[in-house]
C-alpha cells in the first residue's frame, strides 16, 4: 500500500517520537537499528522528513533528531504519508488504470472509494503521538 521509504518514515518517526518523549534525540545509527532500515536509505527518509518539518534535526556533538513533544499531537500520519509518497494513494485507481472516474469507473471503483475514504480518515486522525504512545506501553512494536 505505501512504498519501502514511507513504511520506514513511519516507523522511523514513530522511534524518534518515544525517544522524544523520554527526552532523547537519537542518531541516525540507532534509528536505522530500530526500524531495520539500511542508513543510506534511512538518511534520505530524514533528510524528506525534517524538510517537511515533521521531525527536528539538530547537529552539532549532541545533536540528533527529534519531535518537540507540543507538536506530537498535531503531526499526523497522512503528513508523513504526503511527504514521501504523494497524494496518489488517496486519488489512484484500484486497478492501477490511468483514468478512472465517476464518469468511467472501473469495475471496483465504488468499492475502492470506500476503502481510500476510510483510509484517509483513519491517516488524518492518527497522531504520532497516539502510536507512540502505544508502542510505549509495550501494545506495538516496530520490529518483528
Amino acid at each position: 500500500m505505501f512504498s519501502k521509504s514511507c513504511e520506514y518514515a513511519i516507523k522511523a518517526t514513530i522511534y524518534i517520537a518515544v525517544q522524544s518523549n523520554e527526552g532523547n534525540r537519537v542518531g541516525l545509527k540507532d534509528i536505522a537499528r530500530e526500524i531495520a532500515s539500511p542508513e543510506a536509505f534511512t538518511a534520505k527518509i530524514l533528510q524528506q522528513l525534517s524538510k517537511c518539518r515533521i521531525i527536528n534535526s539538530v547537529k552539532g556533538p549532541n545533536g540528533g533528531f527529534q519531535i518537540d513533544k507540543s507538536e506530537m499531537a498535531r503531526i499526523k500520519l497522512s503528513q508523513i504519508v504526503l511527504a514521501m509518497d504523494g497524494d496518489s494513494i488517496f486519488k489512484g485507481c484500484g486497478l492501477g488504470f490511468k483514468e478512472c472516474s465517476e464518469k468511467k469507473p472501473c469495475p471496483v471503483h465504488d468499492k475502492f472509494k470506500l476503502v481510500r475514504n476510510e483510509l484517509r480518515r483513519m491517516l488524518e486522525n492518527t497522531s504520532i503521538y497516539d502510536l507512540s504512545m502505544d508502542l510505549t506501553k509495550g501494545l506495538t512494536f516496530l520490529q518483528r
